[in-house]
């Protein structure tokens, strides 16, 4: 699969870039950027293209993977599956229902695949863990917690989306993707914003008849920073185990499943479908915490 990357911020020197080229079943193909030096540099450290016109490298490549504030993610994924390329996306889709919409009917227009990549659906041992869980019946009630100290510490990923949007939009896809394949969909939301910087809690009453609750934050102390969750029910308590994969494996496992997709036409759990459904909860959320309706 010959594959362009989107994108030449932190996420896509840290990640995506190595990944991609690092992946024996990838052909990577350039890279585009809204800043062209960037991009420029960001190619010649892999060996490979710096492409001035997204649109030539739409017509060069079979898939693109995008690491982009997610509003213009969503924007250029549209344009991108219109141009019959395949997709790898990063969370959220999108920050609007809108704008997730017209990337899932770009998909299903095109006929091409799709894979959103939700971390920790792709790293083995929380992967098997939501698939085992989900198989259990009876779940009474689930606690996530998703702490990062993206604004309390020096970190490069204090961007300005996501100084915008918070940790509702940055770490609320994670805790969303274990949580609904075990408890199911959503079917009410409440949310309220308790706590230090863009902390907020959601609660969720899931389809299921489990309900679960939400606590994220990009402000808390680096020592408190944690990624956990918890299930409550019938068979006991069960706990999300860790994972020190980091960022390249997993993305290169998002690839592969892309790959499948894309042979197979059969279409990923994480496709754009699902997230844009993380976006229609999302934005049930934030429409509570910025006193809109429910």
């Amino acid at each position: 699969m010959r594959i362009g990357l989107l994108g030449t911020g932190p996420w896509a020197q840290l990640a995506h870039a190595p990944a991609l080229s690092g992946h024996d079943g990838l052909d990577f193909a350039g890279v585009w950027g809204r800043r062209p030096e960037a991009a420029k540099e960001l190619a010649e450290r892999h060996g490979v293209r710096a492409y001035d016109d997204v649109d030539a490298m739409f017509a060069d490549v079979d898939a693109v993977a995008v690491a982009l504030p997610p509003e213009v993610q969503a924007q250029l994924a549209a344009r991108a599956a219109r141009a019959g390329c395949h997709l790898l996306l990063d969370k959220p889709l999108a920050v609007s229902v809108e704008q997730g919409r017209a990337v899932v009917e770009a998909v299903e227009e095109a006929g091409v695949a799709s894979v959103v990549f939700f971390t920790t659906r792709f790293q083995p041992e929380p992967a098997a863990w939501i698939t085992e869980q989900a198989a259990v019946p009876g779940w009474f009630t689930g606690r996530a917690q998703w702490l990062g100290a993206v604004f309390s510490s020096e970190s490069p990923f204090a961007t300005p989306w996501r100084r915008e949007k918070g940790a509702l939009w940055d770490v609320g896809p994670h805790a969303l993707s274990v949580l609904l394949p075990v408890l199911g969909d959503v079917r009410r939301v409440t949310a309220a914003a308790y706590g230090p910087g863009d902390t907020v809690h959601v609660v969720l009453d899931h389809t299921g008849g489990a309900s679960s609750t939400l606590t994220l934050s990009l402000t808390a102390p680096p020592a408190a920073s944690c990624a956990a969750v918890e299930l409550l029910g019938e068979a006991g308590v069960a706990v999300l185990p860790d994972s020190s994969d980091g960022a390249v494996p997993p993305l290169m496992r998002a690839a592969d499943a892309l790959r499948a997709a894309a042979r197979t036409g059969r279409p990923h759990a994480c496709d754009a479908a699902f997230g844009l459904r993380v976006t229609e909860i999302l934005t049930a959320a934030d429409d509570l915490l910025n006193g809109g309706a429910r």
